[in-house]
């Protein structure tokens, strides 16, 4: 029973199966290693500025409001200056009435026409090994405001305070402004300010006092800042426009909202967006404050991003190994069942432990030499130390060949993977189709209970005319 092929490919299956432990061990360290990558990527993108989002600009109008109370006091004595007092000796008040201004929550006015035009220029950071793309952004926005729509936001005797409105632009980071940063209106330049931040979460940004907005033209803001990883804009206008422009020839854009026309090539992309205010979440006039996240829900950005990454495809190659290992099991199995000497197992675990390795060679040296060269290097020694075992240890001989030529379109399948992870599992189930379908062909005639066994006794029961001979 123990010479027989079914057992031999019961012990097999489960050796293959043992290989979950290597190839686990395997994705844990390039887990680790992609981490150590992004925490890499993350500091040399905050140390140079980090991803940026620009949020407004918005008119802050404050809001004040004189309101009387009814009040009483006690009466004093004109000559004497002491509280008057009735016949029962007790205080004598009077009522008046106090009109005090108080503050009342600002009016909050986006833009009514938003332009904003952005030129970036890339460049690439190294730190070790590994390298981050990082940018240069000049951004240029107009707008004006529709500043007579703000009376509808008011009410009762709330007024307006027009000479201290100020304009303010939320920036992630204040760290990323670089040169000098000018807003003008009429041609005439305004003092900007950065904005307190409330706490490190609240992000960063810039304000002015223009004065009366409603004898300014429209602003001019100009800014110069650096970036890494991503830029983005919120859609805060009535109608927003957003144009990009950029020599990284990889964007991958995001958010609420995609560019209505792109272009892109080899030298760069210029990607542009335009926005009504229908399409936001919130009004044009508000009397609360938005926060950060409510702002960032009309988001309009791309991510400079390097693709290909090769840790993802070096977990992947390590998720899809159990099937390369299995169908190299396979076919050395069905290699040698004919010989008179089967492979033993501890050199099937020889073999899965040199396609285990093969994941952390290709992973190692593409953080050297790319992923193609890598994966060619690590495919090309694994396969000739394979082909040289199989022909020495194996001693397959003649089919020797057999098992190249399966190892060769097994890694060749496997690079197709992981270039397209799209089609990764279709490639992926149709080869292990077709692995079982060839052993099921290939395998039809054979005799699996081996030479030695009577499979159509084991589960017919003797009768008891056989048993009694058999006991006597």
């Amino acid at each position: 029973m123990f010479q027989s092929t079914g057992f031999r490919f019961i012990a097999v299956g489960l050796l293959a199966l043992l290989m979950f432990i290597p190839l686990n061990l395997v994705s844990s360290v390039i887990n680790d290693r992609a981490n150590y990558s992004r925490q890499t990527v993350n500091d040399i993108s905050s140390e140079w500025g980090g991803a940026q989002q620009i949020s407004g600009p918005v008119l802050v109008i404050p809001v004040i409001e004189d309101v009387t109370y009814d009040r009483r006091r006690e009466v004093v004595d004109a000559f004497t200056g002491q509280p008057l007092q009735d016949e029962n000796g007790k205080p004598v008040y009077e009522r008046y009435e106090e009109t005090i201004t108080e503050k009342r929550p600002p009016v909050y006015l986006f833009a009514e026409s938003l332009d904003i035009g952005v030129t970036t220029a890339s460049q690439t950071r190294a730190r070790g090994i590994f390298e981050v793309p990082v940018y240069t952004a000049d951004v240029q926005i107009t707008f004006d405001f529709n500043a007579l729509s703000a009376s509808d936001a008011v009410g009762g005797d709330e007024v307006l305070l027009w000479n201290d409105a100020r304009i303010d632009v939320h920036l992630t980071s204040n760290r990323a402004l670089r040169g000098q940063a000018e807003l003008t209106t009429n041609g005439l330049p305004l003092t900007l300010e950065p904005i307190a931040q409330a706490n490190e979460k609240s992000g960063g940004g810039i304000t002015a006092t223009p004065g009366d907005p409603r004898a300014s033209g429209p602003f001019v803001l100009k800014l110069k800042l650096n970036g890494a990883q991503h830029f983005a804009a919120t859609a805060t206008g009535r109608t927003t426009h957003l144009a990009i422009a950029s020599d990284w020839p990889d964007p991958s854009f995001f958010g609420s909202f995609l560019p209505e026309d792109r272009e892109i090539n080899e030298n760069g992309f210029t990607a542009r967006w335009t926005v009504p205010h229908l399409a936001r979440p919130f009004p044009q006039v508000s009397r609360e404050a938005l926060d950060h996240s409510a702002s960032s829900v009309p988001l309009m950005g791309v991510r400079f991003i390097t693709p290909n990454d090769f840790y993802q495809k070096a977990y992947r190659s390590a998720r899809y190994g159990l099937l390369f290992i299995g169908l190299t099991f396979l076919t050395v199995l069905l290699l040698d069942r004919v010989g008179t000497k089967s492979a033993h197992p501890v050199q099937y675990l020889m073999i899965g432990l040199a396609q285990s390795i093969f994941v952390l060679l290709m992973a190692s040296y593409a953080e050297q030499i790319g992923f193609g060269a890598a994966y060619l290097l690590a495919s090309a020694a694994t396969i000739a130390l394979l082909t040289i075992f199989g022909a020495t240890a194996l001693r397959l001989g003649k089919q020797t060949r057999t098992l190249a030529a399966m190892l060769i379109i097994v890694y060749t399948i496997l690079y197709l993977i992981l270039q397209s992870s799209d089609h990764a599992l279709l490639a992926g189930s149709t080869l292990a189709f077709l692995a079982l379908a060839g052993t099921m062909w290939l395998t039809r005639n054979e005799d699996w209970h081996g030479p030695d066994c009577e499979p159509r006794k084991w589960f017919r029961r003797k009768a008891p005319s056989e048993a009694m001979q058999t006991t006597g």
